[in-house]
């Protein structure tokens, strides 16, 4: 049942429909995880620095991680805008990972960077662990939209028309 709403929006923004913001924003996202995925696969060593100072892994494992995440960052995030099957889960599972990460590090008290975008400045360091938390929690609130507009476009047969 369309609503008034609905019916303005048309007649403003003919283009526009539930459908192209679940599309814009599965765009912004996957850009979103791209970009950081290349920037730290531009410098591992650093990003591996960055994931030392949460102290969460071994030294062996510091840099095949950095080199894993931002590897798995870029291809869910190319996958992202092509629909392909699986990608938003592993989007959704990073994130949670994250959110997790950033929640440890601010409970410690960690004046560190949270490397998400590859290493930046130092000077901002605590302050970015708490806008990293928001940031991640917008992007998780994101994706529930995305998995919101794929159960609402699920057809009767239980084929989902997108493939996310």
């Amino acid at each position: 049942m369309k609503t008034s709403q609905d019916a303005a929006c048309r007649l403003f923004f003919p283009w526009f429909t539930l459908t192209t913001l679940e599309r814009l924003v599965r765009w912004v996202l996957a850009g979103i995880f791209i970009y950081s995925g290349m920037i730290k696969l531009m410098d591992p060593a650093r990003f591996a620095e960055v994931i030392s100072g949460f102290g969460l892994l071994p030294k062996p494992f510091l840099f095949p991680a950095a080199l894993s995440l931002s590897s798995l960052e870029l291809v869910a995030g190319v996958g992202l805008i092509f629909a392909i099957r699986g990608s938003l889960s592993v989007i959704a599972a990073m994130l949670l990972m994250f959110i997790a990460v950033l929640v440890y590090g601010i409970h410690l008290g960690l004046d560190i960077d949270c490397g998400c975008f590859g290493p930046e400045d130092p000077e901002q360091a605590y302050k970015g662990l708490k806008v990293a938390l928001v940031r991640d929690a917008v992007m998780m609130a994101a994706l529930v939209f995305i998995y919101w507009g794929r159960a609402r476009t699920q057809s009767w047969s239980g084929r989902s028309k997108n493939q996310l």
